[in-house]
């Protein structure tokens, strides 16, 4: 992922169709407050150029001090860009649970590297689905270093699996394993998707469903609200989540994750420490087979969504944009929608949100990054060979 601000995540080029990402399952949602009428017809306020293709890609980090782009595809292979367009490669990655919605997922720096020409030293974390013994899965994530005898080359080593799951379950859905660093770099939280099982997100013996708080080396952090219980409880930050393909600080330093429901129901939430996000008990949409659930209203208790859509617009990721090519986007969250394809801004006031505008893009996105320019990055999602391009917006010029 290119930086959850804007881009310790580069992203380049796109064009006005871009972004999309499908939800789980097939069902819709669109924000409970509807977007202005003419939010979805209106012309898009950029203009969108192609930088590179990719197969299947699925997350993208930048170093800033280089300008590298990594881009993990999601059968397992990583992929490096330079600032002048060469595509190389990266070796060394673990093996994957390919399949279903699994795979090399999340990548990011870990915070506080600069100095050189190459990313030769640096330090990155990986997430990815491993199999497990009869038949299950689980998200996983892992620490190496880069050793890059050449500019388009580098070899990932000494790969740890520094966390894991818990525990291993049937499936291939609901992975999430989004990562991201706490803005003072002293702690790594990991979305921890429910894996289609639901009841496991109300069960604190488990991390299914949660998002966990880490010492960069994998240990659970000291202060987490259930630090005086045994492994993995003390892991857990939050829980009663679902799917959460979207973790990111806002400008002020507070976490906020992007979240699929299911028939209906997606939903952005500001993540506070013991709270309790009510999946599967609450949720403004409605079970694929058609039968209800109760709204968040019902129940009070639990922490309710800044915003959710119904119809759903499907979202892969999202960024807080803090550039300068947009000075109207500045504070809001670039949200990424694979169902409709489409990219939707979000404006924010206290612990609420609102969407303000929503531009229909040519592909699902996937992910999404801010370069150093202010121009918006994003990597479409495409199975062939191929096609998932890496587009980078920037504002349109006058007519």
């Amino acid at each position: 992922m290119i930086d959850t601000t804007g881009f310790g995540r580069l992203l380049a080029s796109v064009s006005p169709l871009l972004i999309a990402l499908a939800s789980c399952g097939a069902s819709s949602s669109g924000e409970n407050a509807r977007p202005p009428a003419d939010s979805a017809t209106s012309g898009a306020p950029f203009e969108v150029e192609e930088l590179a293709q990719f197969d299947e890609p699925w997350a993208m980090d930048l170093d800033q001090s280089t300008g590298i782009l990594l881009i993990t595809e999601r059968k397992g292979t990583m992929k490096l860009r330079l600032p002048d367009g060469r595509i190389g490669d990266v070796t060394g990655m673990p093996e994957v649970a390919y399949g279903g919605q699994g795979g090399l997922g999340d990548v990011i720096f870990a915070p506080g590297q600069s100095g050189g020409d190459t990313l030769d030293g640096r330090t990155v974390y990986l997430s990815w689905a491993e199999e497990g013994e009869g038949d299950t899965r689980g998200a996983a994530v892992g620490r190496g270093t880069l050793a890059c005898p050449q500019p388009v080359f580098c070899e990932l080593q000494s790969l740890d699996v520094i966390w894991r799951q818990v525990p291993k379950v049937t499936g291939k859905g609901h992975y999430s394993h989004r990562i991201a660093f706490s803005p003072d770099g002293k702690h790594l939280f990991v979305s921890s998707g429910d894996r289609q099982k639901m009841e496991p997100a109300q069960d604190l013996s488990n991390t299914l469903g949660t998002i966990v708080r880490l010492n960069p080396d994998g240990t659970p952090a000291a202060g987490n609200p259930f630090a005086d219980r045994g492994a993995p409880t003390n892991q857990i930050w939050s829980y009663g989540h679902r799917n959460m393909l979207g973790l990111a600080f806002g400008p002020d330093g507070r976490l906020w994750t992007l979240e699929h429901g299911p028939a209906g129901g997606d939903e952005i939430n500001l993540v506070k420490p013991g709270q309790n996000y009510g999946w599967p008990l609450v949720s403004e949409g409605n079970h694929y087979d058609g039968r209800p659930i109760p709204d968040n209203d019902t129940r009070p208790d639990l922490a309710a969504p800044a915003i959710s859509w119904d119809p759903v617009i499907a979202p892969g990721n999202f960024i807080f944009y803090t550039g300068d090519a947009f000075p109207q986007w500045q504070g809001e969250a670039l949200v990424g929608g694979m169902k409709p394809n489409v990219l939707v801004r979000v404006a924010f006031d206290g612990e609420q949100a609102r969407e303000v505008a929503r531009y229909p893009v040519e592909h699902r996105i996937r992910e999404l990054g801010q370069a150093p320019d202010g121009s918006v990055w994003l990597l479409e999602d495409g199975k062939e060979a191929g096609a998932g391009r890496l587009l980078k917006l920037t504002p349109a010029k006058p007519r």
